[in-house]
């Protein structure tokens, strides 16, 4: 059925614009004298529009629906067929294929949205899960740099780099763990970073964690255990740090007592 042989059941469509361009125009024309199809068109366009600005469950950013969307909904509309009455059968005073139509095209819309939304849902549990999974490290590392410095054993070892910047080691021998703090620390370049190391009696060096260079103040916890470590050095690295020193150290400083 055409626009032309039931022009009342065309307001579905072509608020969805899914009418060809030739019954559209004829639509157009019949709109302009049909207050009741004019009242129906703005009633489905109003529909359409909440479907499009309806919140999706996510609590992010929003994500665009993907851009073949409409395409799919204009498909199922176009595959849907076209109702015929009787030639006695009383034409209803609200056309019902207009609302078939448009539940159609929702329900299409809302089918296809389904699967953004449940990709916006996992990315939402994605993220959240990570940020857990920061906070809990960052709560560890807060408690594991307490206990170090709050330990009974706990002893100070401090040195200095060129420029008046000072450091100092604190370890606990109880704990294997030691934490690094700084002050007037001088600024690096871009790209570049501080990095710490545990050296050992026969030279061997381990990374014990890096510093922005940023400069000032620092106070952290240095990674892994001390172990049989009897210095910690600074050097300059490229950023993301270096498996062994590609600088000479700014400073080694002893971290075994002498009595």
């Amino acid at each position: 059925m055409t626009a032309a042989e039931e022009p009342h059941a065309s307001v579905g469509a072509y608020v969805l614009h899914a009418l060809p361009p030739g019954e559209e125009a004829a639509f157009e024309n019949h709109l302009a004298g049909c207050e009741a199809c004019r009242r129906e068109a703005e009633a489905y366009a109003s529909a359409l529009t909440w479907l499009a600005d309806a919140p999706l469950p996510w609590t992010g950013p929003p994500v665009p629906a993907p851009p073949d969307v409409r395409a799919r909904v204009l498909e199922q509309v176009s595959r849907t067929a076209q109702e015929r009455r009787g030639a006695e059968a009383p034409r209803p005073r609200a056309p019902a294929r207009p609302l078939r139509l448009a539940l159609a095209a929702a329900l299409a819309a809302v089918v296809a949205l389904g699967g953004v939304a449940a990709w916006q849902h996992t990315a939402a549990e994605d993220a959240r899960e990570r940020e857990a999974q920061a906070q809990s490290a960052a709560r560890a590392q807060a408690d594991a740099l307490a206990d170090v410095l709050s330990a009974s054993d706990a002893e100070i070892f401090s040195g200095s780099l060129p420029g008046g910047a000072s450091v100092g080691i604190v370890v606990a021998q109880s704990q294997d763990r030691a934490a690094f703090t700084a002050q007037r620390l001088p600024r690096l370049p871009g790209g570049r970073v501080y990095e710490l190391w545990y050296a050992a009696d026969a030279d061997e060096l381990r990374p014990a964690g890096l510093l922005p260079g940023d400069g000032g103040e620092e106070l952290r916890l240095m990674d892994g255990w001390i172990e049989d470590a009897v210095a910690v050095g600074i050097s300059v690295e490229p950023a993301g740090g270096s498996a062994q020193p590609t600088t000479d150290p700014l400073a080694v400083v002893p971290i075994t007592s002498s009595g």
